[in-house]
């Protein structure tokens, strides 16, 4: 598989338009549950169509982050929001992807990736179709007929992410999803997600505590400390392993590890 984001991938399912990416905004926000807020203050524009990684260590709020711009945490102060709308709820144009992979243990891998089409009303048919299209693009087309529970904990992911997808969601919102695999896979999974992602314009948050994670899939890096947003960085390009070793690269990974205290 290709490590550099110059490499084109397959086109999507043709069945599934590219959707437009959308932007997410945090105003004057104070995240958290009522009594335990987790970040305060926090300013944060997320343009339509870009990798935006979160990076900070265990307890900094970047799971609440996410889970405030999914609609499953109110703000206790200020505004989310979604293309200037306030974000009131959960809704299908934002599509959250966790750690586990979360995958209903009783459906097929294409029967899970079949869900948010079926939510969306889509005939059995296309439904079927469709599935199948993102199944191939992720790499398991010949797993389509298995349980979760009868694959490895990649193939999985793989299905998961084929599964956000599927949906055609504007937002994608990553809570730490490559966490649990090796590192092989994990590296393997990033360039996936790389690929796949490449012309659908959906926005991505993808929330790490990987320096080097963040660095490699974010077009820009957000660093979250004890409670605050401590900054927004660009990330140079081009987007290759090769890089890792660039000067540029290697002076905001120092900077970052500084400024987290790592």
């Amino acid at each position: 598989m290709g490590t550099s984001s110059e490499t084109r991938p397959a086109d999507a399912p043709s069945a599934s338009a590219p959707p437009r990416g959308t932007r997410l905004t945090l105003r004057g926000a104070t995240l958290g549950r009522s009594g335990t807020p987790a970040v305060a203050d926090i300013d944060l524009d997320v343009a339509p169509g870009e990798i935006l990684t979160v990076v900070g260590p265990s307890g900094c709020g970047k799971s609440t982050l996410l889970r405030t711009f999914a609609g499953l945490l109110p703000t206790l102060e200020g505004a989310v929001e979604q293309d200037g709308r306030p974000v009131t709820g959960p809704g299908a144009e934002r599509s959250l992807v966790f750690q586990e992979d979360a995958l209903l243990p009783w459906r097929t891998l294409r029967a899970n990736v079949e869900l948010p089409l079926a939510i969306q009303g889509l005939p059995r048919t296309q439904r079927r179709e469709q599935a199948e299209a993102w199944l191939q693009r992720v790499g398991l087309a010949d797993q389509e007929r298995r349980l979760p529970h009868r694959v490895s904990g990649g193939q999985r992911q793989r299905a998961q992410l084929a599964r956000a997808l599927a949906g055609r969601p504007r937002a994608v919102l990553m809570d730490e999803p490559f966490g649990a695999l090796d590192a092989q896979t994990r590296a393997g999974m990033q360039d996936l997600l790389v690929e796949v992602l490449h012309g659908t314009g959906a926005t991505v948050v993808f929330v790490t505590h990987d320096v080097d994670e963040a660095l490699f899939l974010g077009d820009r890096v957000a660093l979250l400390g004890a409670g605050h947003l401590i900054a927004v960085r660009d990330v140079p390009r081009p987007r290759e392993r090769a890089a890792h070793d660039d000067a540029a690269r290697g002076g905001l990974r120092r900077d970052i590890l500084t400024s987290l205290g790592t």
